[in-house]
């Protein structure tokens, strides 16, 4: 046990020399260049701001280092220049005057896999942008979000026929929604067949987990084999492994069903999905490029990744909002119930009727922005707000920080969906003010999947049910506390009980 301690000091005190002697030596590359920096706080010796950082969710600290600093503030997180960026009007010449320059987005290390061949990690160029083209047009429109309402629906059926067999006892609906979205997007992406589907799901959850936050290697770039201290680096490639032997499997069984249902042309197409899309387009060369097995895969990666945990985060988040406010609860339920009429269960054509419930989703994303940290890796350097953005620099835009503008806001701590009743405003990228989706070039293509899957489960959840807070809690007692994982979620799962409605048939 000695020869251990004195083994793990020594290498602790080899390596605080190392950095130490790295960073004495390098010039990082805002020094010396005349550049009129953003302000910001003063920097220690090596760590630069990053004591600044503890203690606080990073949206939250960043929130309040805005206020005292301005709205395009200078932060040095060891080796790297951060600038964050949190209102609107340094917002749009970020996504909007220099979006060219801000297209990239920063190298992601730890996540990236299949050599960046995802939409979210690939670089601005022209394979990101015909990977992009396949997924607005082919897998994510309008028209393919239409043809898996199946899906959507036969998963939310038993979400609701799931917690009517619960009905009167406590539920963990964190994990009940949580399970329903994974459902809804591996049906998506892979249809029935699917066997793996909770290994899947759990092995890319063990990997955000592990992922999340800043890790050594990231803030000191130089020292690349920092990734390797912790032992993350082993037990994600441990991971990134497992799930590609499941693609594997599941890409080799997509592609025997499609060679024994050659020549069926009534087989094909009502329930094609994501993944049949794919290897139809890589069969047939008809996009201009050739889609290889690793493409493949990191897209269907990507999108897991974006249609599972930011769905089920905004979800919880709405009911929390929801059991703490009552009177907007049995508001969104008078209106549901008005426009189903005593229907046996909510359909994808009902919830455009549904003005209120698009409220309160709106209003859930301004407050509780699944992503609340947008980043982007400018190309060249340029300017912000009248101060140089370094080209090695790393922007991050806080739109949980300009989700509470007072400027746009009014109460913007308070949850108060009718604000959205005669607003405009919407989240598809064109009011600065309001960004969980982002904007520009990197906005998040699933929109429509997103929207249609959180309309239909919500609606489903306060049409059937009411509900209230298990072990008698009242609903100013409910903890909204954050926690910082892949995404802003809940720190504790949601408990409640739900009670049939009497007007209603389950």
């Amino acid at each position: 046990m000695l020869q251990l301690s004195a083994f793990s000091f020594i290498l602790s005190l080899s390596l605080f020399l190392f950095i130490l002697i790295k960073v004495i030596s390098s010039r990082h590359g805002t020094k010396g260049f005349n550049l009129r920096l953003p302000p910001g706080p003063k920097k220690l010796p090596l760590i630069g701001n990053l004591h600044q950082m503890f203690g606080e969710l990073p949206h939250h600290r960043l929130n309040k280092l805005a206020k005292t600093y301005g709205p395009v503030f200078y932060l040095q997180l060891g080796e790297l220049p951060v600038v964050t960026i949190s209102t609107p009007e340094a917002a749009k010449e970020v996504l909007k005057t220099h979006e060219h320059t801000f297209a990239d987005r920063p190298p992601f290390p730890q996540l990236s896999s299949y050599d960046n061949s995802s939409v979210f990690f690939a670089r601005y160029g022209e394979y990101w942008r015909q990977v992009r083209k396949i997924c607005v047009l082919e897998l994510l429109s309008v028209k393919r979000v239409r043809s898996i309402t199946w899906a959507r629906e036969e998963e939310v059926n038993s979400l609701v026929e799931y917690i009517g067999s619960s009905s009167g006892l406590p539920l963990n609906l964190s994990k009940n929604i949580s399970a329903c979205t994974n459902s809804i997007i591996c049906k998506a992406a892979f249809g029935q067949r699917c066997k793996q589907q909770d290994e899947l799901i759990s092995t890319f959850e063990d990997a955000m987990r592990l992922a999340s936050g800043f890790g050594l290697g990231e803030l000191f770039p130089s020292l690349w084999f920092l990734i390797y201290i912790n032992g993350i680096k082993f037990k994600l490639d441990k991971i990134k492994r497992k799930y590609d032997e499941i693609f594997n499997t599941i890409l080799a069984d997509h592609k025997m069903q499609r060679e024994q249902c050659s020549g069926r042309p009534e087989v094909a197409s009502d329930k094609e999905d994501l993944v049949d899309v794919l290897q139809r387009l890589q069969e047939s060369d008809e996009i201009g490029f050739h889609l290889t097995t690793d493409n493949i895969k990191g897209v269907i990666l990507d999108i897991i990744a974006a249609g599972s945990e930011t769905s089920s985060t905004m979800l919880i988040w709405a009911m929390s909002e929801m059991l703490k406010n009552p009177k907007v609860m049995a508001k969104a339920q008078d209106e549901i119930r008005r426009v189903l009429k005593g229907k046996d269960r909510v359909q994808e054509s009902n919830t455009e009727e549904l003005h209120y419930l698009k409220c309160i989703i709106k209003e859930t994303l301004r407050m509780h922005p699944p992503a609340p940290l947008i980043p982007r890796a400018p190309t060249e350097g340029c300017k912000v707000n009248g101060y140089d953005i370094p080209m090695n620099s790393r922007v991050i835009i806080n739109a949980y920080a300009i989700g509470r503008d007072p400027r746009y806001w009014t109460n913007p701590e308070t949850f108060e969906p009718e604000r959205f009743v005669e607003s405009s405003a919407d989240y598809k990228g064109m009011h600065y003010q309001f960004l969980p989706f982002g904007s520009g070039r990197r906005i998040c293509p699933g929109i429509a999947f997103a929207a249609a899957s959180i309309e239909l489960i919500l609606a489903s959840l306060l049409y059937h049910y009411d509900w209230k807070l298990a072990n008698g809690q009242a609903p100013e007692q409910l903890d909204m506390t954050e926690v910082f994982r892949a995404t802003a979620g809940r720190k504790d799962d949601l408990y409640v009980i739900a009670s049939p409605c009497a007007l209603v048939s389950p």
